[in-house]
């Protein structure tokens, strides 16, 4: 059974950092592309960043870009993500995901649609 399990969200204030880690069961990382999404309240899921589990290139939208890091451990079978110099505006229930198209995640672009999901974690940057 596949299985995706987001953890490290919480309670940060501006300027802070937390890292987000994605625990993955029935996966093999290296042949999946791997993205984190974020969804704040009232607004539309947005992708934020991604990693191609066979070459390991890594995507990230404009408005994160040198304040992220995603990152992957394939012994753990974890995928992470580094944040930052947190903002207000990063205030949302983040979520990763898998999919088994390579393509979901290239240096220039991250596929808007996974194929499995894990639950999310709440971020909350406040002071």
């Amino acid at each position: 059974q596949v299985q995706l399990v987001e953890s490290g969200g919480g309670l940060v204030q501006p300027g802070g950092s937390l890292k987000l880690s994605c625990a993955a069961s029935g996966f093999a990382l290296n042949t999946y592309a791997w993205g984190w999404f974020r969804q704040a309240p009232g607004k539309e899921r947005e992708a934020v960043s991604c990693i191609n589990g066979r070459d390991g290139s890594t995507y990230y939208v404009p408005g994160v870009k040198g304040r992220f890091t995603i990152s992957r451990d394939n012994a753990r079978n974890t995928v992470y993500l580094q944040m930052n110099s947190l903002e207000r505006e990063d205030t949302a229930v983040y979520s990763c995901a898998a999919d088994p198209d390579l393509w979901a995640c290239t240096k220039r672009t991250i596929k808007r649609t996974y194929n499995s999901w894990g639950q999310g974690t709440q971020v909350t940057v406040s002071s």
